[in-house]
């Protein structure tokens, strides 16, 4: 064993080294959330606006729960959410003809997996049963701010009568200007941003933010019932590396402000795929299932090294030597002056009682002759008949002489058992 522990050093090192690194990753903050997700602090999460209005004093929360269930009079904040019908490919058509749906569709798919990752499987979409549940919500007199993550269409907007218009990504970064003054934009004097979609809005829309040489509104608000809609076709101003640019950061802060008034905003995380509770395997499959392995391995082998030591055994300190050996000859004198030899030699049995249930299959509370019957039924017989005729000497013990037997008897029966559990 000593000639292999260098080798088992190294290897055991190397191991730890290899599963740290990917506990590390696995648990790496922001790789594990969705695009545009608040616990997302990479350059495309929205960690930084969060912290930002709850930093500002805006009343702000995650909400972790579908929208079958809504607070009433609570803003809601959807954040690159998508609803059910864009996720059917023979539906949504990026250019608006008959032709080549599929293969534009495939691309976009494509894209979306290569810039979430698995987060594109695992992140919900909203059903159709939520999104009239929402719709609900705001005709009451809630406020909805959605930020779509992309130029496609979905039947959300179409029933608001909302068009989106492919963006100028292609032209970089664009400034965007206040419409006219609003409280939902006080402050802010010019926001620039890349502009995924440009917004084509029905009568009524008041258009909050306009590309400045363009002028086609990219945020704009929605009377809806009595409650208002506000949609931003600009998905990068909300991510992390956005807010420090411009007046962008004032832009969130003057618009959250507004639609928080008394009450509380709610952004959606349950579509991002962070619910109240997940189970083991639900973790497992968010962070791959090899990283559950490995922490599995590890606290295997943890466990299993908390079992051994390597090398020779290590002779004990002077000082603790000499104090349990002072320890022993007061116990020692206690029970022969207050003539407790019985229970001297009782204790003696348990204790070799203890040690020889492990061997017969039995809980070491067990009684000292059960302890007995189940080694003579697993064919130890010269242990079974050693442990009962100690017991049995134990029971009867009134002088120093019969504790000694007994100790004598015990210490031969525990070398019989360490001679056998010992490899030949």
């Amino acid at each position: 064993m000593r000639d292999r522990f260098p080798l088992l050093l190294v290897g055991g090192a190397l191991l730890a080294g290899a599963l740290g690194w990917f506990l590390m990753q696995g648990a790496r903050r922001g790789g594990f959330a969705d695009r545009l997700s608040t616990f997302r602090s990479e350059p495309d999460g929205s960690r930084a606006l969060y912290l930002l209005l709850e930093e500002t004093g805006v009343r702000v929360m995650r909400q972790q729960y579908d929208l079958s269930l809504i607070p009433p009079g609570q803003s809601l904040v959807l954040l690159g959410t998508l609803f059910s019908d864009e996720r059917d490919p023979g539906r949504t058509s990026i250019d608006g003809s008959d032709g080549g749906v599929q293969e534009e569709d495939d691309d976009v798919s494509q894209a979306e997996f290569r810039e979430r990752g698995l987060n594109a499987f695992f992140s919900p979409a909203i059903t159709d049963a939520e999104t009239a549940r929402l719709l609900e919500h705001v005709v009451a007199g809630a406020t909805l701010v959605y930020v779509p993550a992309s130029h496609r269409d979905s039947k959300f907007l179409e029933d608001l009568g909302v068009t989106l218009g492919r963006g100028a990504e292609s032209l970089g970064t664009r400034v965007l200007v206040p419409e006219q003054p609003t409280r939902y934009t006080r402050g802010v004097e010019r926001v620039v941003v890349t502009v995924r979609a440009y917004l084509q809005l029905p009568p009524g829309a008041v258009p909050l933010l306009i590309d400045e040489k363009l002028e086609e509104p990219v945020a704009a608000l929605l009377p809806h019932g009595q409650g208002r809609i506000i949609v931003v076709g600009a998905p990068e101003l909300a991510m992390n590396r956005s807010l420090a640019v411009a007046d962008n950061a004032l832009f969130w802060h003057s618009l959250f402000s507004a639609v928080a008034g008394d009450g509380v905003v709610a952004f959606d995380e349950y579509h991002h795929g962070f619910t109240g509770d997940r189970a083991l395997g639900e973790f497992a499959a968010r962070y791959g299932l090899h990283f559950a392995v490995g922490q599995l391995l590890l606290g295997v082998i943890a466990w299993a090294l908390s079992r051994t030591r390597f090398g020779r055994p290590r002779t004990p300190p002077d000082e603790l030597r000499v104090g349990g050996t002072d320890a022993l000859f007061a116990t020692s004198r206690l029970y022969r002056e207050g003539r407790h030899h019985a229970h001297a030699a009782q204790s003696i049995v348990r204790e070799l009682a203890t040690e020889l249930a492990q061997k017969a299959g039995v809980s070491p509370r067990s009684e000292v002759v059960a302890i007995g019957l189940a080694l003579d039924e697993r064919g130890q017989q010269p242990l079974a008949r050693a442990l009962l005729t100690v017991h049995q000497l134990a029971q009867q013990a009134s002088s120093d002489a019969h504790v000694e037997k007994v100790a004598s008897l015990s210490a031969l029966a525990r070398r019989s058992l360490h001679q056998k559990e010992s490899p030949p």
